[in-house]
């Protein structure tokens, strides 16, 4: 199982999320640490991070150092790639 990790600005990100979807993004994060790759797409332009998780209608990029899951951002899907 993966560690979990969230930068700062992952978690400025998550404050302003209301707080049911903050416990739906965490059920979710809690199974996607098991196996990560298999709920993970690769991003096309790496500049904000290397892979994306798909919550609902929030994305949170992500990348992965040996067995940590780096969170870098969490954001809605419409404006998480601005």
């Amino acid at each position: 199982m993966y560690k979990i990790i969230f930068t700062r600005r992952a978690l400025k990100d998550l404050e302003g999320i209301d707080k049911g979807k903050k416990v739906r993004i965490a059920e979710k994060l809690r199974e996607y640490a098991r196996d990560p790759l298999t709920y993970a797409r690769k991003l096309i332009d790496s500049k904000i991070g290397t892979y994306r998780f798909r919550i609902g209608n929030y994305r949170l990029i992500f990348d992965i150092e040996d067995n940590d899951i780096v969170i870098l951002r969490i954001g809605h899907r419409k404006d998480i790639y601005k």
